[in-house]
């Protein structure tokens, strides 16, 4: 696995490290309980990492939440 810019991850998850820990940790446990990868992965590679790799690739991306006025 490379190295993958922050920059990136954080454009997929709308510009915030707390939206892409979470849609990452979801993701990641999505995957612990089976459901297939989005990505070509190592099946050594932790489901954080794949997760990650995911997000990289634009396969899941952050929905944008209305917010209450």
């Amino acid at each position: 696995m490379g190295y993958m810019e922050r920059e990136v991850l954080l454009d997929k998850s709308l510009g915030s490290i707390y939206k892409l820990v979470n849609l990452a940790a979801r993701r990641a446990l999505e995957i612990a309980e089976g459901q297939p990868k989005l990505v070509e992965a190592n099946p050594s590679m932790k489901p954080s990492t794949v997760a990650l790799l995911e997000i990289a690739a634009g396969k899941i991306e952050a929905k944008k939440t209305k917010t209450k006025e």
